[in-house]
């Protein structure tokens, strides 16, 4: 059995924290692995537009993430997919074991796992989240068209988002908790002085209620304590309620292993190190004042440069040569690289699919790939169809393991491109609508999954996997959702290893009949046969139990 690597460095999460350590790490040639369990670019890639990043007018949070990481793996740290759910921080050498059983080790770490989006917890807001509530609004926003949308905070988020959301609805209100917003008055002017927007100040959310969707909402003003409900407007089935009140930490696997505080931040010193030795956090995991992308960076910066010091006496100390013999080579970028523009509508496209960057990133993957892909288009008669026909044509370009068949399709979801074997046999995966923006990215990945390696994954994983009943999985998507591809991904890992399944993205822009159907009002949502939908990011391991459990029904 080959010895484990040992990493001068791991850093656990991708955010702009954990890229920016990433990114100091490899410019001093620390061998360097930025460990990432959901989506590479943190919350930065759930917001519209970016407006206070220095020397940046305004640009948008995935393009900022993307630049970054760009730079990062330009250094040559390596970047990848994995959930880390247990640490081992006690000895010289730690040891970190992730989600998919493999386990890593480095001389030091930095937590960067950042927060999540913290819930208001009044009555309904679970019940409803997916069918009104939401949290993501480059993710849902364009779902709530033409509909009256409420935004819940006072801060940052809720001034930006307000305003970015008003492209959408037809009217938005921001119901702030206090007295006044409690961010700049620049950002908070963004919703103030747009027409679209109006604020209602010391109001609070007492509950909300509905049938399939949410139709109405009970406010209290926490001053006078006067009640009034909001009704959804004669003729709408439903309206929006975006939550941005601030986030909850993701230490949840750190209790008892660093020094937190009461809300259960990381407490660091002025050089972002923990209590314990050789252990670092930086980002909106630690406890500061302020949580914004540049102190993130900051901190970041500030946490590898501290973990450089602390490798290098180690190192000494052993007799270890401090630095590699040679320079690493560039690594390959992962998760959300697309250059394409992903706020205009498939159907206004023109021109090539795929920016010169976006084949150079692709065709060394499929280098690797060892057997023939058969791209069939279930095609109809429409102008959706022949986009499609178009895109998968390029696509095709890229590798000679590809081929292309059309075929008149039969069926519910049309067009839809279908990923066969060398011999024809349909894998399972299908894509309905044009998998461009980020689902780019599930495609490239299915491909991989049913033409190459494919994907690591745990025997023990994989096993169960095999044991699954036959089942029909579709997952509605937006392409500007920054978390959809990950859930295609996973749903189609499942199909690539068990033909029994079946895994379908579906564009809901262009299917809405199962937006109807379904009462969906937020993405991803994943549809397991007929079991309800299941809304928000799915792990490899809660969608292989939700199959698990729907055949045992």
């Amino acid at each position: 059995m080959s010895e484990q690597h040992l990493y001068d460095l791991i850093v656990v999460g991708a955010g702009p924290a954990g890229l920016s350590a990433g990114l100091y790490a490899g410019r001093v040639t620390l061998d360097t692995l930025i460990i990432e369990g959901d989506t590479v670019g943190g919350q930065v890639t759930t917001t519209s537009v970016v407006y206070n990043y220095p020397a940046v007018e305004k640009v948008d949070g995935t393009q900022l993430m993307n630049q970054l990481q760009r730079q990062v793996t330009d250094f040559g740290v390596t970047i990848k997919h994995d959930q880390i759910e247990k640490y081992d921080l006690g000895d010289e050498v730690k040891t970190l074991t992730g989600q998919s059983g493999q386990t890593y080790q480095a001389r030091s770490v930095i937590i960067a796992t950042g927060a999540n989006p913290r819930k208001v917890g009044f009555p309904g807001e679970d019940e409803f989240r997916g069918r009104g509530i939401a949290y993501c609004s480059t993710c849902d926003g364009e779902l709530f068209s033409g509909l009256q949308i409420f935004v819940v905070g006072g801060g940052y988020a809720a001034a930006e988002e307000a305003d970015y959301l008003s492209r959408f609805g037809k009217h938005v209100t921001v119901l702030v908790r206090g007295d006044h917003f409690t961010c700049p008055p620049l950002t908070a002017a963004r919703a103030l002085n747009n027409p679209k927007v109006s604020v209602k100040y010391n109001t609070e959310v007492k509950r909300v209620d509905g049938d399939d969707y949410l139709t109405s909402a009970t406010l209290v003003n926490n001053q006078t304590g006067k009640e009034t409900v909001y009704h959804v407007d004669e003729g709408d089935n439903t309206f929006g309620m975006f939550i941005y009140i601030g986030t909850q930490p993701a230490t949840q696997n750190l209790q008892g292993l660093v020094e937190l505080d009461d809300r259960g931040y990381i407490k660091t010193d002025e050089n972002c190190a923990t209590n314990v030795p050789g252990v670092y956090a930086a980002g909106d995991v630690i406890v500061k004042p302020l949580r914004q992308i540049i102190t993130a960076a900051a901190d970041g910066a500030t946490a590898a440069t501290a973990a450089e010091a602390c490798v290098t006496a180690q190192k000494q100390r052993q007799g270890i040569p401090i630095h590699p013999a040679t320079a690493k080579q560039p690594a390959k970028p992962v998760g959300q690289t697309s250059q394409l523009n992903e706020q205009e509508a498939v159907s206004t496209h023109q021109g090539t699919w795929l920016t010169a960057d976006i084949d150079a990133q692709l065709k060394p993957i499929f280098t690797r790939l060892t057997k023939p892909v058969i791209f069939q288009v279930n095609t109809t008669d429409g102008e959706l169809s022949q986009q499609l026909v178009s895109f998968v044509n390029e696509f095709v370009g890229l590798d000679d393991h590809f081929t292309m068949t059309t075929v008149k399709g039969t069926g519910q979801y049309l067009p839809m491109l279908k990923l066969l074997d060398g011999e024809g046999n349909d894998t399972g995966l299908h894509y309905a609508g044009i998998p461009t923006g980020h689902e780019l990215n599930s495609l490239v990945l299915g491909v991989y999954n049913v033409a190459g390696p494919g994907q690591t994954i745990a025997p023990e994983m994989a096993a169960r996997i095999k044991q699954l009943p036959a089942t029909d999985i579709r997952i509605g998507v937006s392409l500007t959702c920054h978390f959809c591809p990950d859930v295609v991904a996973a749903c189609q890992r499942m199909a690539s290893l068990n033909p029994g399944i079946t895994a379908t993205m579906i564009d809901l822009q262009h299917f809405p009949d199962l937006r109807k159907e379904r009462k969906i009002m937020s993405v991803p949502a994943t549809i397991i046969g007929n079991d309800p939908v299941i809304f928000g990011s799915q792990s490899l391991e809660e969608l292989v139990s939700a199959v698990e459990k729907h055949g045992q029904n």
